[in-house]
C-alpha cells in the first residue's frame, strides 16, 4: 500500500514548503530558491490556472525533486496531476471515492482528515499517513497528541497555520512525519521575485530536521 511508498518519498523531510505559483518565472525562481536551499520535496497546490503546468515545469527543471499536487479534491485533478508528472498526490479532505482513486494509483496519496472518524475511516482504506488540515484550528499538538494513544499505526503531516515558530513543537511528536507549510513562498515574496529571502527561509526549515 501506499503508506511505504510515501515513507520513502518523505523519509527525512521535516518541512514540505506548500505553493501557489502563477507563471513561468514564478516556478523556476521558486524551484532555484527552494531546492537550491535544501528542500527538495515541493507541494504545488492546484489553486491557480498555471499549477499543472508549474508541476511540469518543475520536474522538468529538477528531476531529482519531488513534486507533489496538493488540493486535489478529485479524480479528475488527480489523473491531470499524474499525467503532469506529480509524484505524489496530497488532498485536503477524504471523500471515499478520492480514497477508492488513489489505494489504485501507482502514485501515492496523502489524504487530508480533520477528525478521529475521518483518520479511522482513512485507515480502513489502507492509509496509514495522513495530512492533518487545517492543524492549528482542529487543535494542533493537542489533538495530535490527545489521537497518539488509540491511533498509534497513524503518522500525520499537519498543514494550515504552521509556521517556523510551532513547527519545532510539531515535529518532536512520534505521530508526525512533517509538516506542510506557506511561510517560506507567501504571495508577497513570490511577486516581489524574492528568491534570496526564500532561500534563506528554505534554510532554516532544513535545519528543523535536526532539531
Amino acid at each position: 500500500m501506499h503508506t511505504n511508498q510515501i515513507d520513502e518519498l518523505l523519509n527525512n523531510i521535516a518541512v514540505i514548503p506548500v505553493i501557489r505559483l502563477e507563471n513561468e518565472n514564478q516556478t523556476s525562481g521558486v524551484g532555484e530558491a527552494l531546492i537550491g536551499g535544501g528542500l527538495s520535496v515541493i507541494e504545488v497546490t492546484l489553486r491557480s490556472d498555471y499549477a499543472l503546468s508549474a508541476i511540469s515545469q518543475l520536474k522538468q527543471s529538477f528531476p531529482s525533486a519531488l513534486i507533489g499536487a496538493g488540493t486535489v479534491t478529485n479524480n479528475e485533478q488527480y489523473q491531470a496531476s499524474v499525467d503532469s508528472g506529480a509524484d505524489f498526490i496530497v488532498s485536503p479532505g477524504s471523500p471515499p471515492s478520492l480514497l477508492e482513486y488513489g489505494a489504485k494509483s501507482d502514485v501515492p496519496l496523502l489524504p487530508g482528515v480533520s477528525t478521529i472518524t475521518e483518520a479511522m475511516k482513512a485507515s480502513e482504506y489502507g492509509y496509514q499517513r495522513l495530512k492533518l488540515f487545517p492543524a492549528m484550528a482542529i487543535g494542533g499538538t493537542t489533538f495530535l497528541k490527545s489521537v497518539m494513544g488509540p491511533l498509534p499505526h497513524l503518522k500525520f503531516c499537519p498543514t494550515g497555520g504552521i509556521s517556523i515558530d510551532n513547527a519545532p513543537d510539531f515535529l518532536q511528536l512520534a505521530n508526525v512525519m512533517c509538516v506542510g507549510g506557506t511561510w517560506l513562498t507567501t504571495p508577497s515574496l513570490l511577486k516581489s521575485f524574492a528568491w534570496d529571502e526564500v532561500r534563506r527561509l528554505a534554510i532554516e526549515a532544513k535545519n528543523l530536521g535536526n532539531y
